[in-house]
Parts: C-alpha cells; structure tokens; sequence
C-alpha cells in the first residue's frame, strides 16, 4: 500500500456542509393506520359541520359566507364538501424565491427546509443570561442566520427588540432581514398593516410590483384554539393570500389545557382548525400555496406548563404529517424544548423533536435553530447547538452509496486478514467526506480534551458563535434596492407604522 500526504488543516476552521437542501430519501413514519386518518379526518369534518370556528374578523366571515358556509353571528360551520371542494386547490409543491437565487427553496414532495427560531420575547446567552433583546443583538442573531449554510431560511424575527417603537420595529426587522440575508425570510402576520409592509419591501428587495410579487413570503398564521380565529390572524391570513404568498396554518393545540387530553382529540381539534384556515385561503386566492402546520403537544399535568419534545409531541408530529398528506397540503413541523437552559435536556428534547418533524415528513421544520424555554427565548448557543442536530440529521438524510467502489472489495483484498484501513488507497481517497464533520461535537479523548481546556458544549457553543461573528460578512445588496427600502422605512415611520393590537 502506498500512502498518501495528509493536507494541512486549519485547526481553528469552522466545518461546514454547502448551502443546500437534502431530500428525505426514506418514507415517512406511520404511526397510524389509514383507517385511523380517515377516522380523525371525519372527526374534524364533523366539528366544523356541527360546531364550527368562531371567526372574530367580519370580512373572513362574509367571505365564508359567500363562499357557502353557513355564519350564524360569529360562527361559521362548514359543509365537508366545501371543505373538500377547497382544499383541493392548494398546490402540493411551490418554491419561494430569495433575493439571492441559488438560496430560493422547493416545498412539496421530498424536500425539507430548516428554518431558523422566530418570534420569541427574549434573548440569551451563556454569558448575559435571558434579557430584553435590543436591535444590534438581533442583527447579530440574523447574521449567524446568514453564516450557517444548514439554516434555509429565517423564522419570522428571531426576537423582539424591545429597544425599538413597538408600533414600527417591524420595518426595522424586515429592513434588517432583507440587508442581512440573501436566504428567504418570514413575514409577520398580526395584521394587515403589518402583513403589507412585509409584502412590499419584499418586492422592492425583487424589484417587482407587489401585485406582481412572485411566491417569495410565508407567515404563520396561529388559530387561537380551541375554534377561534381573531381579527388580526384573519387579516394577515387574507392580506398573504391575497398576494398569492404563503399561509402556514398552525392551531397551537396543547393536549390537557387547549385541546383534549387524548391525542386523538387534540389532532382531531388541531386537523379542524387547520383546515378551516386553509380553506379561507382558496377562498381568497384559489391556487394559492399554503402549508398544513402541526404543533400539538401535551401540557404538564402536574403544573400546566407546555411541555415539548415529549413521546407524545413526536407521535403527534408524525401523526399530523399523515392528516396533511390526507388532503394534499404541504407540512410544517418544528424542533421544540421546554428546557430552561442548553443543558442534555435541551438537546434530547430536540432531538426528539427533530425526529418526529423529519421523519413525519414535514416539509417545513420551523423553529429548527435557536428555540429555548418554550418559544419565548432565542439562545446564541441553543442556535449553535441545534445546527449541530441538524447537520447531523442532514447527514443522514443522505442515502448509503453502494456502488462498486463503495463496496470496497478491493480495498478489502488489497489490506487482507489482519491490516487496517487508515492508510489504504481506498480510504486516503476518501477520508476527507467520508464522514460527517462536526460543528460542535467534540471527539477528543478525555486526556486531550482536558489538556485543550475541558470545555463542555456550551462553551464550545459560545466560542463558535463569537467565531463566525468575528469572521462574518454582510451580503452585498444593490445600491439602489436599499435606498428604496430606507426610504419606504422612513416613509411609513412618518405614518405612524401599524396599529398596536
């Protein structure tokens, strides 16, 4: 055997995949029968039938209405056959268009997207502790959103910054967003105001007319559950769907306090709810994308508190990619711990998570980065730590090779009984990418991990976060396009941005 001059390495280098999405090579997990969907489908049929949404928003429900519900006050009861008759305009693929075109992304089929936390009230990390965000944090936050090539795209804000007007700091994010991304962003939707300032600095980031904006925005759109949906839901709902942008539909239906304490209740609730939001949509725009989104899980029972990652969360995220199968409609999952800091407990919870959301087939796995104390804080290093989960997932997600050369029988007769394998030709030609290389992990024996100074995974976490600001840089934006974003920022400051609701 002839061996072969190792490349040097940089030792303080940061591994990671390119940019790209994986397909799901393998079918998702059933942990129902068909049988069983079936039976939760018409349970939920029968709740819209029998006892239908309370819809707060008078503009959704004279469009129920028009569209042949039955609306009784506030509440709207639907026919199965309407229901049928719209969801089966929802299109079970769509790609959303990012500024930079090699980091749009496909929905639909096989193809999954990770996207980073959205939404949370605070920010933390292992040095400050959970605090009030401000906006040069969560530049920051968006900027690793930007260094990770195995984040697809941004969830939403990762954070408020509580140092800005509430009533304007949206434009402020989004501004931040379209500067500091070249990947996809999610709009807010509480409101249309809201709604409409994401739709049109989207299109000026795409240089295009709002009315002509290609499917380049999704927002989520949560039912206040049990069977309601409010004012300011409905009018992002409409307002999205009326641009032809895209709607995750996602009743928040925790098993034991917002739904039944049975899973087949709560999914039965959560599939009920779900499907009245995406019928809103084709009624609205038909044709329009729109996703299916699961998040039930189950409450602690002893003290009320949401608990996430349970066995429960992941047979219900498996469960629910089944029901949106059923009708046809794309996935949306998430990666989810109630842990209170990025300890084992927020590792094995999301791990967990990630499995029920990848495996259930979600096309979507919102929340794949950064999500802490159950979605109301966004962790520097939780954000570290969960694209180490998803590397690793993503790894995977790719299919065993079994060719002649990766079968390796000459390699196995050219070392024969009793040689080894570091030095063979076979293995110095592939020991680069034979394997996955770890972001975090570290693989030291324990005499050289104490001599490189004994860091546990969340100093390491740290340490790479800091890293991959220190060696950041913002992507290039045209002149032109920014100028028109600030002036349209300015411009709706001057007006007062959008209503508190």
């Amino acid at each position: 055997m002839t061996r072969r001059p190792r490349p040097a390495r940089s030792s303080g280098q940061i591994h990671q995949p390119a940019f790209g999405q994986t397909p799901r090579p393998y079918a998702p997990i059933a942990v129902i029968s068909g049988d069983q969907v079936a039976a939760i489908h018409n349970a939920a049929l029968t709740v819209l039938r029998d006892t239908g949404m309370r819809i707060l928003d008078p503009t959704a429900r004279q469009l129920y209405a028009q569209a042949g519900a039955q609306v009784t006050d506030d509440r709207v009861r639907f026919d199965p056959g309407l229901v049928a008759e719209r969801l089966s305009t929802i299109p079970a693929t769509f790609t959303l268009t990012a500024r930079n075109p090699a980091k749009s992304l496909r929905f639909g089929g096989n193809d999954v997207v990770f996207s980073s936390v959205g939404g949370p009230a605070y920010v933390m990390d292992a040095e400050r502790g959970r605090r009030d965000g401000t906006f040069a944090e969560m530049q920051d936050y968006l900027r690793l959103i930007q260094s990770m090539n195995i984040l697809h795209q941004e969830g939403g804000g990762p954070f408020e910054p509580m140092d800005l007007p509430a009533n304007t700091r949206h434009l402020d994010l989004y501004l931040a967003e379209i500067t500091l991304l070249d990947k996809t962003w999610q709009t807010q939707t509480l409101g249309r105001a809201r709604t409409m300032d994401g739709l049109e600095m989207a299109a000026l980031m795409l240089g295009q007319p709002v009315d002509r904006l290609p499917v380049a925005l999704m927002g989520v759109i949560n039912t206040n559950s049990p069977l309601q949906l409010d004012v300011p839901m409905a009018e992002g709902l409409i307002t999205l769907a009326s641009h032809g942008q895209v709607n995750i539909i996602t009743p928040f239906t925790l098993s034991g306090a917002m739904a039944p304490v049975t899973l087949a209740g709560a999914l039965t609730l959560q599939h009920a709810e779900a499907m009245a939001g995406l019928v809103l949509t084709q009624i609205v725009r038909p044709g329009c994308p729109a996703m299916y989104g699961g998040f039930t899980s189950n409450v602690d029972m002893r003290s009320g508190s949401p608990a996430f990652g349970t066995p429960e969360y992941v047979k219900a995220a498996q469960a629910s990619g089944q029901l949106a199968r059923h009708i046809g409609v794309p996935f949306r999952s998430s990666n989810v711990t109630a842990a209170n800091t990025v300890d084992a407990q927020a590792a094995y919870e999301s791990q967990m998570s990630l499995w029920g959301a990848i495996m259930g087939g979600a096309h979507l796995v919102e929340h794949a980065a950064g999500w802490m104390h159950g979605g109301l804080t966004a962790s520097f290093e939780k954000l570290i730590l969960d694209a180490e989960l998803l590397g690793m997932m993503q790894s995977y997600l790719q299919p065993i090779a079994t060719d002649e050369a990766s079968l390796g029988v000459q390699a196995i007769a050219d070392v024969g009984p009793g040689g080894h394998f570091f030095g063979a030709d076979h293995t110095m030609a592939r020991y680069e990418d034979a394997f996955y290389t770890p972001l975090l992990s570290n693989w030291d024996n324990h005499p050289q991990w104490l001599q490189k100074g004994g860091q546990d995974t969340t100093q390491r976490a740290t340490a790479v976060w800091k890293q991959l600001l220190a060696e950041h840089e913002d992507p290039a934006l045209d002149p032109a396009t920014l100028q028109a974003l600030t002036e349209y920022v300015a411009r709706r400051k001057a007006e007062g941005g959008a209503p508190m609701n």
